[in-house]
């Protein structure tokens, strides 16, 4: 029989599998806000309005501008998705500390190596008997 949960560790286990279930979804919302403002050719505009700066200082600002609202874009979006990946690793660091592990959305014990027996933090049966 697999080892049982201690169960003064019951809410604490929920909340935090909730709480990895709410970051994770906003980690995926973040990596999708980043990769679009990477892939955002705003600086491509910006270059070829950089062109006609030669010959007038509205170009000029309009292209510096561009890069601006570019480089913005990019740099919040790696500062986000950078700050949602750390309270992940916090969560995997706690889980760990529990000998537990997240593959996915699922949650496992450290020792179940073919991920044959999830476990369900909100089932009764998961936890040892308080004393």
């Amino acid at each position: 029989m697999a080892s049982l949960l201690a169960a003064e560790d019951k809410f604490d286990i929920q909340q935090n599998y909730r709480r990895y279930l709410r970051v994770k979804e906003a980690q995926e919302g973040a990596r999708e806000v980043y990769n679009s403002a990477k892939a955002s050719r705003t600086w491509v505009v910006g270059l070829i309005l950089l062109l006609f700066a030669l010959a007038s200082d509205f170009f000029l600002g309009a292209a510096a501008g561009l890069f601006g609202v570019y480089f913005y874009g990019v740099v919040t979006g790696w500062l986000k998705l950078n700050s949602i990946e750390e309270s992940l690793e916090e969560l995997d660091h706690w889980f760990s500390s529990k000998n537990l592990r997240f593959e996915g959305r699922v949650l496992y014990r450290k020792q179940d190596q073919l991920l044959e027996n999830p476990v369900d933090p909100f089932s009764e049966d998961s936890y040892s008997e308080a004393e």
